[in-house]
Protein backbone atom coordinates (compact mmCIF):
# COMPACT_ATOMS: atom_id res chain seq x y z
CA UNK A 1 0.00 0.00 0.00
CA UNK A 2 1.95 2.99 -1.05
CA UNK A 3 1.60 6.11 1.02
CA UNK A 4 -1.05 8.27 -1.28
CA UNK A 5 -3.72 5.44 -0.67
CA UNK A 6 -2.22 5.18 3.35
CA UNK A 7 -3.52 8.87 3.40
CA UNK A 8 -7.02 7.83 1.28
CA UNK A 9 -7.87 5.08 3.29
CA UNK A 10 -7.42 7.24 7.00
CA UNK A 11 -9.73 9.88 5.67
CA UNK A 12 -12.42 7.86 3.89
CA UNK A 13 -12.74 5.68 7.07
CA UNK A 14 -13.13 8.62 9.06
CA UNK A 15 -15.31 10.90 7.24
CA UNK A 16 -17.56 7.76 7.18
CA UNK A 17 -18.16 8.09 11.17
CA UNK A 18 -18.97 11.39 10.95
CA UNK A 19 -15.43 13.14 10.88
CA UNK A 20 -14.89 16.42 8.80
CA UNK A 21 -11.51 16.67 6.83
CA UNK A 22 -10.07 19.41 7.50
CA UNK A 23 -6.80 20.73 5.87
CA UNK A 24 -2.79 20.62 7.09
CA UNK A 25 -2.14 23.91 8.92
CA UNK A 26 1.25 25.47 7.79
CA UNK A 27 4.58 24.17 9.11
CA UNK A 28 4.31 27.91 10.64
CA UNK A 29 1.85 28.60 13.34
CA UNK A 30 -0.46 30.74 12.05
CA UNK A 31 -1.90 31.44 15.60
CA UNK A 32 1.15 30.79 18.12
CA UNK A 33 3.99 33.16 17.93
CA UNK A 34 5.86 31.00 20.67
CA UNK A 35 6.08 28.37 18.55
CA UNK A 36 8.55 27.66 16.12
CA UNK A 37 6.73 25.04 13.93
CA UNK A 38 3.89 23.08 14.33
CA UNK A 39 5.53 19.74 16.02
CA UNK A 40 1.80 17.59 16.50
CA UNK A 41 -1.02 17.18 14.92
CA UNK A 42 -3.04 18.69 17.79
CA UNK A 43 -1.34 21.94 17.97
CA UNK A 44 -2.95 24.01 15.50
CA UNK A 45 -6.71 23.10 17.08
CA UNK A 46 -5.46 23.94 20.90
CA UNK A 47 -8.46 26.43 21.55
CA UNK A 48 -10.81 23.93 20.38
CA UNK A 49 -9.04 21.64 22.77
CA UNK A 50 -9.61 23.82 25.19
CA UNK A 51 -13.02 24.46 24.55
CA UNK A 52 -13.87 26.80 21.52
CA UNK A 53 -16.26 25.68 18.94
CA UNK A 54 -14.43 24.15 15.62
CA UNK A 55 -16.57 25.19 12.71
CA UNK A 56 -16.42 22.05 11.69
CA UNK A 57 -18.39 20.44 14.34
CA UNK A 58 -16.92 18.22 16.87
CA UNK A 59 -15.54 15.35 14.83
CA UNK A 60 -12.39 15.66 12.87
CA UNK A 61 -9.55 14.32 10.95
CA UNK A 62 -6.71 15.16 9.19
CA UNK A 63 -3.14 15.03 8.29
CA UNK A 64 -1.09 18.01 9.57
CA UNK A 65 2.60 18.71 8.11
CA UNK A 66 4.96 18.48 11.24
CA UNK A 67 8.58 19.03 12.38
CA UNK A 68 10.53 18.69 15.50
CA UNK A 69 14.11 19.13 15.93
CA UNK A 70 14.10 17.12 19.90
CA UNK A 71 15.52 14.14 17.82
CA UNK A 72 17.75 15.46 15.30
CA UNK A 73 20.78 13.79 16.70
CA UNK A 74 18.94 10.26 16.53
CA UNK A 75 18.08 11.34 12.33
CA UNK A 76 19.61 8.46 10.26
CA UNK A 77 18.34 5.41 12.53
CA UNK A 78 15.29 3.21 11.30
CA UNK A 79 12.18 5.37 12.58
CA UNK A 80 13.50 9.39 13.55
CA UNK A 81 13.08 11.98 11.13
CA UNK A 82 12.68 15.85 11.45
CA UNK A 83 9.61 16.06 8.82
CA UNK A 84 7.21 13.78 9.43
CA UNK A 85 3.13 13.73 8.76
CA UNK A 86 0.61 13.06 11.44
CA UNK A 87 -2.68 11.72 10.30
CA UNK A 88 -5.10 12.51 13.38
CA UNK A 89 -8.93 12.05 14.27
CA UNK A 90 -10.55 14.14 16.94
CA UNK A 91 -13.06 14.36 19.06
CA UNK A 92 -14.00 17.46 20.60
CA UNK A 93 -16.28 16.72 23.73
CA UNK A 94 -17.96 13.98 21.50
CA UNK A 95 -16.96 10.70 21.83
CA UNK A 96 -14.19 9.45 24.34
CA UNK A 97 -12.27 5.97 24.86
CA UNK A 98 -14.46 3.20 23.63
CA UNK A 99 -15.09 4.61 20.03
CA UNK A 100 -11.48 5.92 19.91
CA UNK A 101 -10.06 2.60 20.92
CA UNK A 102 -12.74 0.44 18.90
CA UNK A 103 -11.82 2.36 16.10
CA UNK A 104 -8.29 2.44 16.03
CA UNK A 105 -8.27 -1.34 16.34
CA UNK A 106 -10.58 -1.43 13.72
CA UNK A 107 -8.75 0.67 10.96
CA UNK A 108 -5.22 -1.00 12.01
CA UNK A 109 -6.66 -4.61 11.70
CA UNK A 110 -9.75 -4.95 9.63
CA UNK A 111 -9.39 -6.47 5.95
CA UNK A 112 -12.13 -4.17 4.16
CA UNK A 113 -12.04 -0.70 5.23
CA UNK A 114 -9.28 -0.78 7.16
CA UNK A 115 -5.57 -1.64 7.12
CA UNK A 116 -5.53 -5.34 7.78
CA UNK A 117 -2.40 -5.23 10.13
CA UNK A 118 -1.97 -9.20 11.66
CA UNK A 119 -3.43 -8.54 15.05
CA UNK A 120 -0.99 -11.29 16.04
CA UNK A 121 1.87 -8.73 15.69
CA UNK A 122 0.17 -6.07 17.40
CA UNK A 123 1.20 -4.86 21.73
CA UNK A 124 -0.70 -1.94 22.88
CA UNK A 125 0.57 0.39 26.48
CA UNK A 126 -1.79 2.18 28.71
CA UNK A 127 -1.17 4.35 31.55
CA UNK A 128 0.23 3.02 35.07
CA UNK A 129 -1.40 5.61 36.93
CA UNK A 130 0.63 8.33 39.48
CA UNK A 131 -0.29 11.33 41.67
CA UNK A 132 -1.74 12.91 38.50
CA UNK A 133 -4.14 10.43 37.37
CA UNK A 134 -5.29 7.39 38.11
CA UNK A 135 -4.44 3.81 36.87
CA UNK A 136 -5.92 3.56 33.51
CA UNK A 137 -8.00 0.32 34.06
CA UNK A 138 -11.13 2.11 31.88
CA UNK A 139 -8.69 1.54 28.65
CA UNK A 140 -7.43 -2.02 29.33
CA UNK A 141 -11.10 -3.02 29.88
CA UNK A 142 -11.81 -1.68 26.13
CA UNK A 143 -9.24 -3.19 24.59
CA UNK A 144 -9.56 -6.67 25.35
CA UNK A 145 -13.19 -6.17 24.88
CA UNK A 146 -12.12 -5.40 21.17
CA UNK A 147 -10.12 -8.60 21.12
CA UNK A 148 -6.54 -7.63 22.14
CA UNK A 149 -4.95 -10.56 24.66
CA UNK A 150 -4.51 -9.39 28.12
CA UNK A 151 -0.52 -10.66 28.24
CA UNK A 152 -0.12 -7.64 25.15
CA UNK A 153 -1.58 -4.94 27.15
CA UNK A 154 1.30 -3.34 29.34
CA UNK A 155 0.88 -0.50 31.87
CA UNK A 156 3.57 2.22 31.34
CA UNK A 157 4.63 5.16 33.39
CA UNK A 158 3.87 9.20 32.38
CA UNK A 159 7.43 9.33 30.77
CA UNK A 160 6.22 6.92 28.17
CA UNK A 161 2.01 6.85 28.06
CA UNK A 162 0.92 10.45 29.36
CA UNK A 163 0.73 13.02 26.54
CA UNK A 164 1.37 17.28 26.79
CA UNK A 165 2.86 19.32 24.43
CA UNK A 166 5.01 20.97 27.12
CA UNK A 167 4.50 23.19 30.63
CA UNK A 168 1.22 24.23 29.72
CA UNK A 169 -2.16 23.17 28.45
CA UNK A 170 -4.72 20.32 27.61
CA UNK A 171 -2.92 16.83 28.77
CA UNK A 172 -3.83 13.25 29.27
CA UNK A 173 -3.22 9.66 29.68
CA UNK A 174 -3.05 7.94 26.40
CA UNK A 175 -2.81 4.86 24.64
CA UNK A 176 -0.27 3.61 22.72
CA UNK A 177 -0.43 0.70 19.71
CA UNK A 178 3.00 -1.00 18.51
CA UNK A 179 3.51 -3.32 15.55
CA UNK A 180 6.27 -5.86 15.58
CA UNK A 181 8.14 -5.51 12.16
CA UNK A 182 10.98 -8.60 12.68
CA UNK A 183 10.97 -10.70 9.96
CA UNK A 184 10.53 -14.31 12.12
CA UNK A 185 7.38 -12.43 14.16
CA UNK A 186 8.71 -12.03 18.32
CA UNK A 187 5.36 -13.61 19.84
CA UNK A 188 4.31 -12.93 23.44
CA UNK A 189 6.17 -10.68 25.39
CA UNK A 190 6.74 -9.92 28.97
CA UNK A 191 7.00 -6.46 29.99
CA UNK A 192 10.80 -6.28 30.59
CA UNK A 193 10.96 -8.21 26.51
CA UNK A 194 8.09 -5.63 25.26
CA UNK A 195 10.51 -2.57 26.53
CA UNK A 196 13.32 -3.90 25.21
CA UNK A 197 11.89 -4.54 21.87
CA UNK A 198 10.87 -1.24 21.92
CA UNK A 199 14.28 0.47 22.75
CA UNK A 200 15.31 -1.79 19.60
CA UNK A 201 12.87 -0.62 17.46
CA UNK A 202 11.50 -4.33 16.59
CA UNK A 203 8.41 -3.34 17.65
CA UNK A 204 7.18 0.41 16.61
CA UNK A 205 4.81 2.91 17.74
CA UNK A 206 2.32 3.44 14.68
CA UNK A 207 -0.74 5.18 16.69
CA UNK A 208 -1.26 6.80 20.11
CA UNK A 209 -4.50 7.53 21.03
CA UNK A 210 -4.69 10.72 23.91
CA UNK A 211 -7.73 11.03 26.07
CA UNK A 212 -7.35 14.63 26.55
CA UNK A 213 -9.45 15.36 29.89
CA UNK A 214 -6.69 17.53 32.52
CA UNK A 215 -5.30 20.86 31.72
CA UNK A 216 -1.77 21.83 32.78
CA UNK A 217 -0.08 25.03 33.82
CA UNK A 218 3.69 25.87 34.75
CA UNK A 219 4.62 21.79 34.87
CA UNK A 220 1.31 20.84 37.08
CA UNK A 221 -1.69 19.25 36.27
CA UNK A 222 -4.54 21.24 37.77
CA UNK A 223 -7.54 20.20 37.06
CA UNK A 224 -10.03 18.99 34.22
CA UNK A 225 -10.95 20.55 31.14
CA UNK A 226 -14.33 22.07 29.94
CA UNK A 227 -15.08 18.90 27.53
CA UNK A 228 -13.18 15.13 27.56
CA UNK A 229 -11.22 15.27 24.40
CA UNK A 230 -9.40 12.40 22.16
CA UNK A 231 -6.56 13.29 20.43
CA UNK A 232 -4.88 10.68 17.99
CA UNK A 233 -1.95 10.51 16.22
CA UNK A 234 -0.80 8.04 13.72
CA UNK A 235 2.53 8.77 11.70
CA UNK A 236 2.46 7.87 8.40
CA UNK A 237 6.54 7.13 7.83
CA UNK A 238 5.89 4.71 10.34
CA UNK A 239 2.45 2.84 9.24
CA UNK A 240 4.27 3.01 5.85
CA UNK A 241 6.81 0.56 7.23
CA UNK A 242 4.66 -1.68 8.46
CA UNK A 243 2.08 -1.70 5.49
CA UNK A 244 4.90 -1.62 2.84
CA UNK A 245 7.33 -4.39 5.06
CA UNK A 246 10.11 -2.85 5.41
CA UNK A 247 12.23 -2.65 8.73
CA UNK A 248 12.81 1.28 8.38
CA UNK A 249 11.25 4.27 7.33
CA UNK A 250 13.69 5.09 4.11
CA UNK A 251 13.09 2.30 2.48
CA UNK A 252 9.64 3.51 1.92
CA UNK A 253 8.08 5.36 -0.90
CA UNK A 254 7.93 8.02 1.01
CA UNK A 255 11.99 7.97 0.78
CA UNK A 256 13.45 5.52 -1.41
CA UNK A 257 13.65 7.87 -4.83
CA UNK A 258 15.22 10.17 -2.58
CA UNK A 259 17.94 7.69 -1.65
CA UNK A 260 18.26 6.33 -4.52
CA UNK A 261 19.15 9.96 -6.07
CA UNK A 262 21.89 9.91 -3.38
CA UNK A 263 23.38 6.98 -4.22
CA UNK A 264 23.45 7.99 -8.13
CA UNK A 265 25.08 11.88 -6.90
CA UNK A 266 27.38 10.51 -4.66
CA UNK A 267 27.93 6.38 -5.67
CA UNK A 268 27.09 3.85 -2.43
CA UNK A 269 28.20 5.30 0.70
CA UNK A 270 27.84 5.50 4.83
CA UNK A 271 23.67 4.55 5.04
CA UNK A 272 23.26 6.88 7.83
CA UNK A 273 25.02 9.93 6.36
CA UNK A 274 22.66 9.05 3.27
CA UNK A 275 19.47 9.12 5.45
CA UNK A 276 20.78 12.32 7.27
CA UNK A 277 21.04 14.17 4.03
CA UNK A 278 17.59 12.77 2.44
CA UNK A 279 15.72 13.79 5.59
CA UNK A 280 17.32 17.25 6.22
CA UNK A 281 16.58 18.00 2.74
CA UNK A 282 12.98 16.81 2.41
CA UNK A 283 12.65 18.96 6.35
CA UNK A 284 14.54 22.36 4.44
CA UNK A 285 11.93 21.69 1.00
CA UNK A 286 9.08 21.91 3.08
CA UNK A 287 10.02 24.82 5.46
CA UNK A 288 11.06 26.95 2.66
CA UNK A 289 7.55 26.20 0.95
CA UNK A 290 5.81 27.38 3.94
CA UNK A 291 7.45 30.39 3.70
CA UNK A 292 10.60 30.10 6.08
CA UNK A 293 14.46 31.47 5.24
CA UNK A 294 17.40 31.05 6.19
CA UNK A 295 18.85 33.34 8.97
CA UNK A 296 20.59 33.17 12.37
CA UNK A 297 17.75 33.22 14.46
CA UNK A 298 14.26 31.43 15.08
CA UNK A 299 12.75 28.94 12.14
CA UNK A 300 15.86 30.37 9.92
CA UNK A 301 18.07 29.14 12.12
CA UNK A 302 16.68 25.57 12.37
CA UNK A 303 16.37 25.91 8.54
CA UNK A 304 20.21 27.10 8.29
CA UNK A 305 21.27 24.15 10.77
CA UNK A 306 19.26 21.22 8.75
CA UNK A 307 20.33 22.97 5.39
CA UNK A 308 24.24 23.04 6.50
CA UNK A 309 24.06 19.76 7.76
CA UNK A 310 23.11 17.95 4.67
CA UNK A 311 25.49 20.40 2.83
CA UNK A 312 28.65 19.20 5.03
CA UNK A 313 26.92 15.53 5.08
CA UNK A 314 27.45 15.34 1.41
CA UNK A 315 30.69 17.29 1.16
CA UNK A 316 31.75 14.38 3.13
CA UNK A 317 30.61 12.27 1.05
CA UNK A 318 32.02 13.79 -2.05
CA UNK A 319 35.11 14.68 -0.94
CA UNK A 320 34.46 18.47 -1.58
CA UNK A 321 31.56 20.10 -2.17
CA UNK A 322 28.63 18.51 -4.47
CA UNK A 323 25.54 19.99 -4.66
CA UNK A 324 22.30 18.84 -3.06
CA UNK A 325 20.15 20.38 -6.30
CA UNK A 326 18.93 17.39 -7.91
CA UNK A 327 17.26 16.10 -5.07
CA UNK A 328 14.68 18.80 -5.04
CA UNK A 329 12.71 17.88 -7.83
CA UNK A 330 12.89 14.41 -6.57
CA UNK A 331 10.91 15.94 -2.97
CA UNK A 332 8.66 17.58 -4.59
CA UNK A 333 7.60 14.77 -7.18
CA UNK A 334 6.80 12.36 -4.66
CA UNK A 335 4.59 14.93 -2.84
CA UNK A 336 2.66 16.10 -6.04
CA UNK A 337 -0.68 15.39 -5.83
CA UNK A 338 -0.88 16.00 -1.77
CA UNK A 339 1.32 19.07 -1.61
CA UNK A 340 1.14 20.55 -5.23
CA UNK A 341 2.56 23.75 -3.64
CA UNK A 342 5.76 22.69 -3.27
CA UNK A 343 6.43 21.76 -7.48
CA UNK A 344 5.29 25.71 -7.76
CA UNK A 345 7.58 26.97 -5.65
CA UNK A 346 10.03 24.77 -6.76
CA UNK A 347 12.40 27.48 -8.32
CA UNK A 348 12.02 29.10 -5.32
CA UNK A 349 13.27 26.36 -3.64
CA UNK A 350 16.20 25.41 -5.57
CA UNK A 351 16.99 29.16 -5.11
CA UNK A 352 17.65 29.37 -1.63
CA UNK A 353 19.59 26.05 -1.16
CA UNK A 354 22.17 27.46 -4.24
CA UNK A 355 22.36 31.40 -1.77
CA UNK A 356 22.69 29.12 1.18
CA UNK A 357 25.49 26.46 0.16
CA UNK A 358 27.45 29.45 -1.32
CA UNK A 359 27.15 30.87 2.03
CA UNK A 360 28.68 28.27 3.42
CA UNK A 361 31.30 27.77 1.54
CA UNK A 362 32.31 31.28 2.69
CA UNK A 363 32.10 29.60 6.07
CA UNK A 364 34.23 26.47 5.72
CA UNK A 365 36.96 29.13 4.41
CA UNK A 366 36.67 31.43 6.89
CA UNK A 367 36.66 28.23 9.70
CA UNK A 368 39.57 26.92 7.81
CA UNK A 369 41.58 30.52 7.96
CA UNK A 370 40.26 30.34 11.78
CA UNK A 371 41.67 26.79 12.42
CA UNK A 372 44.97 28.02 11.09
CA UNK A 373 45.61 30.52 13.80
CA UNK A 374 44.95 28.69 16.36
CA UNK A 375 41.32 29.21 17.36
CA UNK A 376 39.85 26.75 20.13
CA UNK A 377 37.24 23.62 17.92
CA UNK A 378 34.37 25.18 19.96
CA UNK A 379 34.23 28.64 18.91
CA UNK A 380 34.90 27.28 15.61
CA UNK A 381 31.80 25.56 15.93
CA UNK A 382 29.47 28.02 17.52
CA UNK A 383 30.56 31.28 16.49
CA UNK A 384 32.09 30.61 12.43
CA UNK A 385 29.61 27.38 12.20
CA UNK A 386 32.63 25.32 11.07
CA UNK A 387 31.58 21.57 11.42
CA UNK A 388 33.65 20.04 14.27
CA UNK A 389 34.03 16.63 11.83
CA UNK A 390 35.72 19.50 9.67
CA UNK A 391 37.91 20.23 12.17
CA UNK A 392 39.18 16.78 12.77
CA UNK A 393 39.92 16.39 9.90
CA UNK A 394 41.80 19.01 9.35
CA UNK A 395 43.98 18.33 12.36
CA UNK A 396 44.68 14.52 11.28
CA UNK A 397 45.88 16.09 8.28
CA UNK A 398 48.39 18.10 9.85
CA UNK A 399 49.20 16.18 12.73
CA UNK A 400 47.33 18.01 15.35
CA UNK A 401 45.55 16.46 18.14
CA UNK A 402 42.18 17.81 18.99
CA UNK A 403 40.37 17.64 22.26
CA UNK A 404 37.30 15.82 21.90
CA UNK A 405 35.97 15.39 25.57
CA UNK A 406 36.92 19.61 25.80
CA UNK A 407 34.39 20.36 23.01
CA UNK A 408 31.90 17.78 23.98
CA UNK A 409 32.02 19.23 26.97
CA UNK A 410 31.48 22.64 26.32
CA UNK A 411 28.90 21.51 23.59
CA UNK A 412 26.91 19.99 26.31
CA UNK A 413 26.71 23.00 28.45
CA UNK A 414 25.85 25.40 25.44
CA UNK A 415 23.12 22.45 24.32
CA UNK A 416 21.71 23.01 28.26
CA UNK A 417 21.40 26.97 27.55
CA UNK A 418 19.88 26.66 23.93
CA UNK A 419 17.30 24.09 25.61
CA UNK A 420 16.02 26.16 28.19
CA UNK A 421 15.95 28.92 25.58
CA UNK A 422 13.36 26.81 23.27
CA UNK A 423 11.90 25.62 26.05
CA UNK A 424 10.64 28.92 26.82
CA UNK A 425 9.86 28.99 23.16
CA UNK A 426 8.11 26.59 22.31
CA UNK A 427 6.06 26.57 25.69
CA UNK A 428 5.35 22.91 24.55
CA UNK A 429 3.78 23.74 21.69
CA UNK A 430 0.80 26.03 22.77
CA UNK A 431 0.99 29.84 23.11
CA UNK A 432 1.46 31.51 26.15
CA UNK A 433 -1.80 33.14 27.00
CA UNK A 434 -0.93 35.63 29.64
CA UNK A 435 -2.84 38.72 29.90
CA UNK A 436 -0.18 40.97 28.45
CA UNK A 437 1.36 38.33 25.44
CA UNK A 438 -2.39 38.67 24.73
CA UNK A 439 -2.28 42.34 24.08
CA UNK A 440 1.00 41.93 22.05
CA UNK A 441 -0.98 39.40 19.63
CA UNK A 442 -3.54 41.91 19.50
CA UNK A 443 -1.14 45.03 18.77
CA UNK A 444 0.19 42.68 15.78
CA UNK A 445 -2.75 43.10 13.70
CA UNK A 446 -2.54 46.95 14.21
CA UNK A 447 0.88 46.80 13.40
CA UNK A 448 0.47 44.99 10.34
CA UNK A 449 -2.35 47.13 9.26
CA UNK A 450 -0.36 50.10 9.56
CA UNK A 451 2.43 49.34 7.75
CA UNK A 452 0.27 48.35 4.97
CA UNK A 453 -0.92 52.09 5.28
CA UNK A 454 2.46 53.78 5.43
CA UNK A 455 4.14 51.28 3.16
CA UNK A 456 2.04 49.71 0.71
CA UNK A 457 0.49 46.16 -0.37
CA UNK A 458 3.73 44.64 -1.21
CA UNK A 459 4.25 44.45 2.85
CA UNK A 460 3.44 40.90 3.08
CA UNK A 461 3.81 38.93 6.97
CA UNK A 462 6.79 36.26 7.38
CA UNK A 463 6.06 35.68 10.91
CA UNK A 464 5.81 36.44 14.61
CA UNK A 465 7.48 36.12 18.01
CA UNK A 466 5.38 37.02 20.88
CA UNK A 467 6.99 37.09 24.85
CA UNK A 468 5.00 39.08 27.63
CA UNK A 469 7.88 41.85 27.58
CA UNK A 470 7.59 42.58 23.90
CA UNK A 471 6.23 41.60 19.92
CA UNK A 472 8.75 40.58 17.02
CA UNK A 473 7.32 41.01 13.77
CA UNK A 474 8.71 40.24 10.27
CA UNK A 475 7.40 41.32 6.93
CA UNK A 476 8.88 41.37 3.43
CA UNK A 477 9.83 44.74 2.25
CA UNK A 478 12.61 45.54 -0.01
CA UNK A 479 14.76 48.44 2.19
CA UNK A 480 15.12 49.83 5.79
CA UNK A 481 12.19 52.16 6.96
CA UNK A 482 12.79 55.63 7.20
CA UNK A 483 12.55 57.51 10.61
CA UNK A 484 9.11 59.64 9.07
CA UNK A 485 7.85 55.71 8.07
CA UNK A 486 8.57 54.19 11.61
CA UNK A 487 7.01 57.65 13.43
CA UNK A 488 3.72 57.68 11.30
CA UNK A 489 3.47 53.52 12.01
CA UNK A 490 3.28 54.31 15.75
CA UNK A 491 1.47 57.81 15.17
CA UNK A 492 -1.45 55.50 13.26
CA UNK A 493 -1.42 52.45 15.95
CA UNK A 494 -1.80 54.78 19.08
CA UNK A 495 -4.53 56.76 17.09
CA UNK A 496 -6.15 53.24 16.57
CA UNK A 497 -5.93 52.69 20.35
CA UNK A 498 -7.44 55.94 21.48
CA UNK A 499 -10.45 55.14 19.67
CA UNK A 500 -11.08 52.20 22.12
CA UNK A 501 -12.18 50.26 19.46
CA UNK A 502 -13.41 46.36 19.80
CA UNK A 503 -12.34 43.66 18.22
CA UNK A 504 -14.70 41.06 17.42
CA UNK A 505 -14.66 37.36 16.28
CA UNK A 506 -16.45 36.21 12.97
CA UNK A 507 -16.87 32.87 11.39
CA UNK A 508 -17.20 32.65 7.69
CA UNK A 509 -17.36 30.37 5.02
CA UNK A 510 -13.37 30.44 3.25
CA UNK A 511 -14.94 32.51 0.24
CA UNK A 512 -16.63 34.84 1.91
CA UNK A 513 -13.61 35.46 4.22
CA UNK A 514 -11.21 36.35 1.23
CA UNK A 515 -14.02 38.68 -0.58
CA UNK A 516 -14.13 40.97 2.56
CA UNK A 517 -10.53 41.82 2.29
CA UNK A 518 -9.33 39.63 5.11
CA UNK A 519 -5.58 39.19 5.57
CA UNK A 520 -4.09 36.06 5.07
CA UNK A 521 -1.25 33.89 4.09
CA UNK A 522 -2.30 33.42 0.21
CA UNK A 523 0.05 30.21 -0.11
CA UNK A 524 -1.85 28.63 3.39
CA UNK A 525 -4.78 25.73 3.52
CA UNK A 526 -7.50 27.30 5.28
CA UNK A 527 -10.49 25.12 6.41
CA UNK A 528 -13.69 25.62 4.53
CA UNK A 529 -14.66 27.96 7.36
CA UNK A 530 -12.39 30.36 9.27
CA UNK A 531 -12.41 32.81 12.03
CA UNK A 532 -12.06 36.11 11.23
CA UNK A 533 -10.67 38.50 13.85
CA UNK A 534 -11.83 42.33 13.09
CA UNK A 535 -11.21 45.22 15.49
CA UNK A 536 -13.76 47.96 14.66
CA UNK A 537 -17.49 48.32 15.23
CA UNK A 538 -18.46 45.91 12.31
CA UNK A 539 -16.64 43.71 9.82
CA UNK A 540 -17.50 46.55 6.89
CA UNK A 541 -15.50 49.12 8.61
CA UNK A 542 -13.18 47.49 10.55
CA UNK A 543 -9.82 48.88 10.70
CA UNK A 544 -7.75 45.32 10.61
CA UNK A 545 -9.36 41.88 9.47
CA UNK A 546 -7.46 39.12 9.82
CA UNK A 547 -7.92 35.28 9.25
CA UNK A 548 -6.61 34.33 13.18
CA UNK A 549 -7.59 31.81 15.96
CA UNK A 550 -7.17 34.45 18.78
CA UNK A 551 -6.91 34.99 21.72
CA UNK A 552 -6.53 38.44 21.99
CA UNK A 553 -8.37 41.31 23.99
CA UNK A 554 -11.88 42.61 23.79
CA UNK A 555 -11.12 46.06 22.96
CA UNK A 556 -7.96 47.97 21.88
CA UNK A 557 -8.32 50.89 24.71
CA UNK A 558 -6.20 48.93 27.23
CA UNK A 559 -3.38 48.17 25.17
CA UNK A 560 -1.50 51.35 26.40
CA UNK A 561 1.25 53.44 24.53
CA UNK A 562 3.20 51.36 20.95
CA UNK A 563 6.70 52.24 20.64
CA UNK A 564 8.69 50.72 17.94
CA UNK A 565 11.98 50.11 19.69
CA UNK A 566 13.98 48.14 16.67
CA UNK A 567 13.96 47.69 12.98
CA UNK A 568 16.34 45.65 11.23
CA UNK A 569 17.26 43.30 8.25
CA UNK A 570 15.80 39.58 8.75
CA UNK A 571 17.58 38.49 5.38
CA UNK A 572 16.93 39.82 1.92
CA UNK A 573 13.84 41.52 1.14
CA UNK A 574 12.88 40.54 4.79
CA UNK A 575 12.27 43.04 7.64
CA UNK A 576 12.02 42.86 11.22
CA UNK A 577 10.00 45.58 14.29
CA UNK A 578 10.28 45.03 17.58
CA UNK A 579 7.87 46.79 19.62
CA UNK A 580 6.56 47.18 23.62
CA UNK A 581 3.52 48.16 24.67
CA UNK A 582 4.01 51.20 27.82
Amino acid sequence: MNSDEIRKKFLEFFEKREHAIIPSASLVPENDPSALFNSAGMQPLVPYLLGEPHPKGKRLVNIQKCVRTTDIDEVGDNIHLTFFEMLGNWSLGDYFKEDAIKWSYELLTSKGEGFGLDPKRLYVSIFAGDDNAPRDEESAQIWKKVGMPENRIYYLSADKNWWSAGDSGPCGPDSEMYYDITEEGLGDLTHEQFVKADNEQKVVEIWNDVFMEYEKKDGKVVGKLKNKNVDTGAGLERLAVVLQGKDNVFETDLFLPIITEIKKCYGESEIRTMRIIADHVKTAVFMIADGVIPSNTDKGYVLRRILRRAIFKGYKLALGFSNLYPLIPIVTTIYRDTYPELKEKEKFIHEVFEQEEIKFRKTIEKGQKAFTRGEDPFILFSSHGFPFELTKELAKEKGIGVNEEDFKKKLAEHQVLSRAGAEQKFKGGLADASEQTVKYHTATHLLHQALHDVLGDEVRQKGSNLTSERLRFDFSFPRKLTDEEKEKVEKIVNQKISENLPVQKIILPKEEAEKTGARHFFDQKYPDEVSVYCIGESLANAYSKEFCGGPHVENIGILGHFKIIKEEAVSAGVRRIKAILE
